[in-house]
């Protein structure tokens, strides 16, 4: 169970807020998984776009998003964790961040994501 002191979580923090503050500001990012998911971000973006159609990105809120791109780089790009700790870990940081629908939101949109990379392998391509 992860707690408020665990290396993932506070990785992950650390990264959406980041992910945040770029959506604002072109400042260049220190933080590797930053700077790994924003050189992946067009994949990430296909990949969200294509499971959450009726949502274009311009059109969620920017937190929703960068938790989205942060959880996605980490289910679809870079997997080294358990797809439901990586789901978990997104919704509960929709939970402390995001609006009142924003876990219902990611947690669709990831189950989706992982539906269809199990449906279609590894990398989650079509």
């Amino acid at each position: 169970m992860k707690t408020a002191l665990d290396p993932r979580h506070i990785r992950r923090k650390k990264a959406v807020k980041a992910l945040f503050a770029s959506s604002f500001s072109q400042v260049k990012p220190k933080n590797k998984l930053v700077i790994a998911i924003l050189a992946a971000q067009k994949k990430i973006d296909k990949i969200i776009k294509k499971t959450a159609p009726e949502w274009p990105l311009e059109q969620i809120n920017k937190i929703d998003l960068a938790i989205l791109r942060l959880a996605t780089y980490e289910l679809a790009i870079n997997p080294k964790e358990p797809p439901k700790a990586i789901i978990d870990e997104a919704v509960e940081l929709g939970k402390k961040y995001g609006g009142e629908s924003t876990p219902a939101f990611i947690n669709g949109v990831l189950g989706a994501i992982l539906k269809k990379k199990g449906k279609n392998g590894e990398n989650g391509k079509d």
